[in-house]
């Protein structure tokens, strides 16, 4: 790809693309300056564990972030930490009361409130539910209880069309659409965990379109000796599997984020490339 392409900015195409704060070896401002030339969004991708390390910014850190995001018109979306879970009935409890998920999730949420995300992106808890094979009785109980998980915390983000509730790989693709619906919140579909579970992600960015904020965008490896067989290069991908989502999102003038959802710098440069590419096959068919 030739540097004077690499900014995206350039593509004029209605979506923005983003990138993770992982894609070199550095902290969360250092990604964020990086990658600032060359895409519109940065997922912050955050960790905090029981007494290890931990990359919650502090002050300072999003400061230095907002001032990149003027500076360069980059936005952010953040990736709360765990899976969202609620307890009995917790709707009115104080903070310090609330699930461990909804604590760390109040947490990030306060952290990052001055960026003005244009998502937080949540996954739901549905262990249990896949523990019963989706038990009917047991998905009722699940629905209502991550229903109030999704209130609470879209409540916190001022807007619960922010809250973008992510689709996981192993589970029926429309397991969180009763929660979605009854919160109003938003949805980041995650394309490359569809096809992982070898389905297609067209169908799904459709019927969550009214909803769509962010959509995840990586490549998945067919080797099934490999650990980790997603959140690879886009490159791994057939042209007609990128080409099928992409333009779908050009065609219908998608206007959200979309994240190149991978880790390193090479499969980040492989990934944009392939990304680049499906983009011009759309426009110069």
């Amino acid at each position: 790809m030739e540097m004077t392409s690499l900014n995206v900015r350039t593509w004029g195409i209605p979506f923005r693309i983003g990138a993770t704060s992982y894609v070199i070896e550095a902290g969360l401002v250092d990604n964020a300056a990086f990658l600032a030339p060359y895409v519109q969004d940065v997922q912050l991708v955050l960790f905090d564990l029981p007494d290890g390390p931990s990359n919650l910014p502090d002050e300072g850190t999003t400061n230095r972030l907002a001032e990149i995001g003027a500076q360069r018109d980059l936005s952010y979306t953040v990736h709360l930490i765990e899976d969202l879970q609620s307890g009995s009935s917790e709707q009115c409890s104080p903070v310090d009361e609330l699930h461990p998920s909804l604590r760390s999730a109040y947490e990030v949420i306060e952290r990052t409130r001055t960026l003005a995300p244009w998502a937080w992106v949540a996954h739901l808890n549905g262990q249990e539910a896949r523990a019963s094979q989706f038990n009917l009785d047991v998905l009722r109980e699940w629905w209502r209880q991550a229903g109030e998980a999704v209130r609470q915390v879209s409540a916190w983000t001022g807007n619960a069309k922010r809250l973008a509730i992510e689709n996981l790989e192993g589970y029926p693709v429309d397991l969180v659409t009763p929660v979605v619906e009854q919160v109003q919140a938003g949805r980041c579909v995650d394309v490359g965990h569809l096809w992982l579970d070898g389905r297609d992600p067209t169908l799904h960015l459709r019927a969550a379109w009214r909803r769509l904020r962010v959509v995840h965008l990586h490549g998945v490896s067919d080797d099934p000796n490999q650990t980790a067989r997603d959140h690879r290069s886009l490159a791994l991908m057939p042209p007609s599997a990128v080409d099928s989502v992409v333009h779908l999102l050009l065609r219908n003038r998608y206007s959200g984020v979309v994240t190149l959802e991978v880790f390193g710098e090479a499969d980040f440069w492989s990934s944009l490339e392939a990304l680049h590419a499906s983009i011009r096959r759309f426009f110069d068919p």
